[in-house]
């Protein structure tokens, strides 16, 4: 009996009380694959685990890839080897295990069904599994000696997954640690930099070769971005899984955060430049006069620049709070979609009218564009008041949008927030 996918065989197996103490042994049936080549292993290679009579066979190499769960340490599964089985005895639950095995191979949750969610949880505390967005297993240990120990005994799988460990999980260990606080620090002066360059007293510093502190911003610049391709190509090649890597919003952000450096860079060596790599890294890096002439003629170049205040935004990667808000808005999306579009039908409805009623006699609502303009300031009770109506027909109809702006904020916004509050409370203690 065939239970699961790639490559793990469950068999059916039924254990009499003497098999368990040492008496007659189990009897097992194998049903033969029509995809036999697939099981075609070394018997070594093979891990046989009995949860409670029910025998699953598997790979060690699947079980490898996540090394700090409690079936992929190799040290921690012997624990429970049992010599009369010939298998690793476990005497937990027999349907929470099928998504346990389900984790090793997919490296998603699948919660059982029929189960307890009490039940569920302690379960994956006992094998110490940990689910995250980007389908890696958290590393939690604060021996440095004993995290290098095991990624050099470690297969190649197993080094990859506690590398991932180290570029994702702060927690992971204390060099871990340094790691991440070193890209807090370059995210910081990066965006120190995006400023500065723009202000009137300092920005000739950024463009000006002859400048004092020229060439200190500019190599801190090119440090800052080596610093995070490294560590953006490191998370690329050791992501468990590369369609997971595309979908991680995360990812793609620091993609578009570099993304302006290297489109720059070679743009300027293409155009055959004469100022040498040197000029080209600094105006790039920098936001100079050259890089603005550039753009006159690369418009995919001033549109780059813009990406680089996507920089921000890394920060949101390195707070797990800031991470819990983005996923309880993901939640709540329904409710935000359904605010948004009542927004877009009164914005319109309202601004059509007040062009209608205004146009003729008020030069200022030229267009329904600058119509809709006055009526989402107006429904959200913000009020410039560089648009105003002039007739008292369209004062009328900005009392009645100011009026019922009052109640369309008011309504949605209190399911909005309710949502917003259990579910951030249910992910907050998930997390906990």
């Amino acid at each position: 009996k065939y239970r699961g996918s790639q490559g793990a065989l469950n068999l059916r197996n039924h254990i009499d009380e003497g098999a368990i103490n040492g008496g007659s042994k189990s009897q097992e049936r194998s049903i033969a694959s029509p995809h036999s080549s697939e099981y075609d292993v070394r018997a070594e290679d093979l891990c046989r685990i009995n949860v409670c009579g029910e025998l699953y066979i598997t790979t060690f190499k699947m079980l490898e890839r996540y090394p700090r769960t409690l079936l992929g340490c190799p040290a921690d599964r012997e624990k429970y080897w049992c010599p009369q089985l010939n298998a690793y005895f476990f005497n937990r639950n027999r349907a929470c295990f099928e998504s346990v095995l389900l984790y090793y191979q997919t490296g998603d949750e699948f919660p059982p069904l029929n189960v307890d969610i009490d039940l569920w949880e302690e379960e994956k505390q006992f094998y110490r599994l940990t689910f995250v967005e980007d389908y890696s297993i958290a590393v939690e240990s604060d021996d440095d000696n004993e995290l290098c120990s095991r990624l050099c005994n470690a297969g190649f799988n197993s080094k990859r997954a506690v590398v991932h460990a180290f570029l994702t999980n702060p927690q992971s260990s204390k060099i871990a640690t340094v790691w991440h606080t070193i890209d807090i620090i370059f995210i910081c002066i990066s965006i120190a930099f995006l400023i500065m360059e723009t202000d009137p007293n300092v920005k000739n510093e950024f463009k000006d070769p002859s400048a004092r502190y020229y060439y200190t911003f500019y190599y801190t610049n090119v440090v800052v971005i080596v610093f995070f391709t490294i560590d953006l190509v490191a998370r690329f090649l050791t992501w468990p899984n590369l369609i997971a890597f595309w979908k991680n919003i995360f990812n793609i952000l620091d993609i578009l955060s570099i993304l302006p450096f290297y489109v720059g860079l070679f743009a300027q060596i293409f155009e055959g430049d004469d100022s040498g790599a040197e000029g080209t890294v600094a105006a790039h890096t920098s936001g100079t006069t050259e890089l603005e002439d550039m753009g006159k003629k690369y418009v995919v170049l001033r549109v780059c620049r813009i990406f680089r205040i996507i920089r921000i935004f890394k920060f949101v990667r390195h707070s797990q709070d800031l991470i819990l808000i983005v996923k309880v808005v993901i939640h709540a999306k329904r409710e935000l979609f359904l605010l948004v579009i009542l927004l877009g039908i009164f914005t319109i409805t309202f601004g059509s009218i007040m062009y209608y009623v205004e146009h003729e006699v008020n030069n200022q609502f030229y267009s329904i564009i600058q119509g809709c303009w006055w009526s989402i300031v107006t429904i959200t009770t913000v009020g410039y008041g560089e648009i105003v109506p002039q007739t008292p027909l369209g004062k009328f109809v900005g009392s009645v949008v100011l009026t019922l702006g009052i109640v369309f904020l008011a309504l949605p916004m209190t399911i909005i927030v309710s949502k917003f509050s259990s579910v951030y409370e249910k992910e907050k203690s998930e997390k906990d």
